[in-house]
Formats: C-alpha cells, sequence, structure tokens
C-alpha cells in the first residue's frame, strides 16, 4: 500500500522528467533541407489550419509563390496575412477550394490554370477524419470523396502544368491508420456498412495506393510524388469525434505539434535527390513500411480506374 502511494506522489515527478524524452522521440523527424524556393509555385490544400498552415509557412519563408487552398476563404485571408507578416513574402495567395464539391475542384484549377505558368509544389493535406456518414455534393461518401476522390481530381486536372514545371513533386498526407484501411469496391460509397473510423483508415489507404499508381505513371515525366504519415498531430482534424478529442487532450504532451508534424511533408517536397524515391510512403522523414494492402499493384491500378469512373475523367 505505502509503495502504490509512493508511485503515485512520484507520478508527477516521473512524467515530467520523461515527457521531453518522449516528445523527441515521437517527433524525431525534422527536414534539415536548406533549399531555397525563389520562383518556385506551390499549392497546398487545407492550408488554413494545422499542418497545412505550417507547411505553407515554411514554403513561404523560402520564397516560394504560395496558393492556400481552402474551403474557408475568410479563415485563409487571415492566414495569409499572418504568413506574410512573418516571412516578410508577400506572395501568399488564398483561393476558393472545397475538395467536397467536384465543382469547386475544376473552377480552382481552371482559376489557378489561367493564373500561373509553372507549378512545382502539390501538397495534398487537406482532410476530413470520423464524420458521421453524409455524403459530398456528387454524392460521395465524405472521407472518401474528399481525402481521396477530391485530391485525386485536382492533382489530374494540374498534372500537364506539373509536367510542363519539371522538376516538380506531389506530396499526398496519408496516415499511419492507412494499415487498418481496405478498399471494398463492392462498398466504396459506405451503402452497404459504415464505421466512421475504417472509413477514415479506407481513405487513408486510397492515399498510399493513389502515390504508388501516380508515380508509375509519371515514370520519366520529371513528376515525382509521395504519400507521408505526418503523425499524432494536434489539429482540428479530430473535430468531429468527441472520444478522439478527450484522447488527445489526455496523451497532449505525447502528441506532435502542427509544425513537427509538418516536417515529413516538407521533407518529401523539398529534400533533393529523393526523385529515386517516388512513389514511397515517409513518416518522420524517412522511408516506412506500408501494410500488405498498400503494396497490391493490382488494386490500385482497379482503384485508379474507378476513381476516373466515378469522377468522369477519361482512362488511359
Amino acid at each position: 500500500m505505502i509503495g502504490v502511494l509512493l508511485l503515485l506522489l512520484l507520478l508527477p515527478l516521473l512524467l515530467y522528467i520523461a515527457v521531453p524524452q518522449i516528445r523527441k522521440m515521437l517527433s524525431s523527424g525534422v527536414c534539415t533541407s536548406t533549399v531555397q524556393l525563389p520562383g518556385k509555385v506551390a499549392v497546398v490544400t487545407g492550408a488554413n489550419t494545422g499542418i497545412g498552415k505550417e507547411t505553407a509557412k515554411e514554403l513561404a519563408k523560402r520564397g516560394a509563390r504560395v496558393y492556400l487552398a481552402c474551403r474557408d476563404v475568410q479563415k485563409g485571408e487571415s492566414v495569409a496575412r499572418e504568413i506574410q507578416n512573418m516571412t516578410g513574402n508577400q506572395q501568399v495567395l488564398v483561393r476558393k477550394l472545397d475538395l467536397a464539391d467536384t465543382k469547386s475542384i475544376r473552377a480552382f484549377a481552371k482559376g489557378f490554370l489561367a493564373e500561373e505558368k509553372h507549378l512545382h509544389i502539390l501538397i495534398n493535406n487537406a482532410g476530413v477524419m470520423m464524420c458521421p456518414y453524409s455524403k459530398t455534393a456528387d454524392g460521395f461518401e465524405t472521407h472518401i470523396g474528399v481525402n481521396h476522390l477530391g485530391h485525386f481530381l485536382l492533382t489530374h486536372l494540374l498534372l500537364e502544368k506539373l509536367k510542363e514545371s519539371a522538376p516538380s513533386r506531389v506530396v499526398n498526407v496519408s496516415s499511419l491508420a492507412h494499415h487498418m484501411g481496405r478498399i471494398h469496391f463492392h462498398n466504396l460509397q459506405g451503402e452497404k456498412f459504415y464505421h466512421a473510423g475504417l472509413a477514415y483508415c479506407n481513405s487513408k489507404l486510397a492515399n498510399v495506393l493513389f502515390t504508388q499508381e501516380l508515380a508509375r505513371r509519371l515514370k520519366g515525366s520529371g513528376v515525382t510524388t509521395y504519400s507521408v504519415h505526418p503523425g499524432t498531430v494536434d489539429s482540428e482534424l479530430v473535430r468531429h469525434s468527441s472520444l478522439l478529442r478527450w484522447i488527445w487532450w489526455l496523451f497532449s504532451f505525447f502528441i506532435k505539434t502542427p509544425q513537427q508534424g509538418a516536417q515529413t511533408s516538407l521533407y518529401c517536397a523539398l529534400t533533393e535527390g529523393l526523385e529515386v524515391l517516388s512513389g514511397n510512403h515517409f513518416s518522420d522523414c524517412h522511408v516506412a513500411w506500408v501494410s500488405a494492402q498498400a503494396r497490391n499493384e493490382t488494386v490500385a491500378r482497379r482503384l485508379w480506374d474507378v476513381s476516373c469512373d466515378l469522377l468522369g475523367i477519361p482512362m488511359d
């Protein structure tokens, strides 16, 4: 009994000593690239908060012309001013992009292509997590619609510009959660059965499969692509789940800041000599292992074809 009481008394001290070391271990990946980006153009989706905001801030700091592609334009404008003031780079622009609506995606791409001659970095960062069952404007289940199909269409619409601007890169923010994902082609829209957590996992698996198939198709084009796990990050992504918000609060000492979470995206966007690793998955700025499902080339090719069909994109 005395031993238990002593342990309880010492627990705060033990945590005080251990937490900094654990946090350092959990956030060990840091982008050390010194590459500067004057004259380069970047698009970051979901850049008005969290990892996307920190990613855009760092790209702007290095001199890039950065487009914050956001659903909430007012919030985006506030973030753009903050980044401009912090970095001294006035070339931080906000454009409306709602990944839950293909009309909005097409309008964004049309406007961007009319405005810009180049695109060197596309970071597909935006996402949703643990949403109650719902559908996008086009009738897609929200997780697969926003996290996968929305970015699939955006990348397709900007691909020629990326090729013309080569060397260029596409970074897809996925998650360790892809290990629990499965692509159920007979239930892609969640109409036969639905679980919010699994729907998120499935969409993150789709991100990894999309990255691998995109890399295969872009071989020799000068455009390379990477999927990343940012880590467990303190962000608005858990806003739909009271349970996750509580868990995030409980373990807040062990969760990455958005700045730490942005490091692997930045690593894949900036690090020189990474071209030979196109199609790979990264975590903490290192190549990471993916699930057996994520290595299935047949599933990746079928998902590509099904995605094209759903979005009305001609298959090649």
